[in-house]
């Protein structure tokens, strides 16, 4: 449960400093960035659960096919779900949250949430630390 808080939190701060020093990132509220912080990190799990459960599928099968078919699967899983995530964000915040750039905003919105990951797994690197 405190992992899952702590990545939350992380989200939080990693959303709202690219809002507040980035252009291509805006935010109209505090509530529209915990809002968005708690359905991407919901999203995020979600991922990352499908991705397991793909890649155990392939980890019963050996050779150099299973393998490339292994990684180009989650590699797919990985990246699609970007898209999937910013319509999700779209869709439950509409003009509450705006990323804007190249590709529509798809690259800042991916630099987010890449943000977001290296911010989770620095504070959890911490958090053990001190416990």
């Amino acid at each position: 449960m405190s992992r899952y808080l702590i990545a939350l939190l992380a989200d939080l701060v990693v959303i709202n400093l690219f809002a507040e020093f980035w252009t291509r990132v805006t935010i109209d509220s505090f509530s529209t960035s915990l809002i968005a912080a708690v359905l991407l990190q919901l999203l995020l799990q979600a991922t990352l659960a499908l991705e397991h459960r793909v890649g155990g599928w392939f980890d019963d099968r050996s050779g150099f096919h299973w393998s490339f078919l292994r990684y180009f699967s989650a590699w797919l899983i990985l990246f699609g779900s970007k898209f999937v995530m910013l319509g999700a964000v779209d869709r439950v915040l509409g003009e509450g949250i705006h990323f804007a750039g190249a590709m529509h905003g798809v690259l800042a919105f991916i630099l987010v949430v890449v943000g977001m990951l290296a911010a989770e797994e620095l504070v959890t690197r911490i958090y053990r630390r001190l416990a």
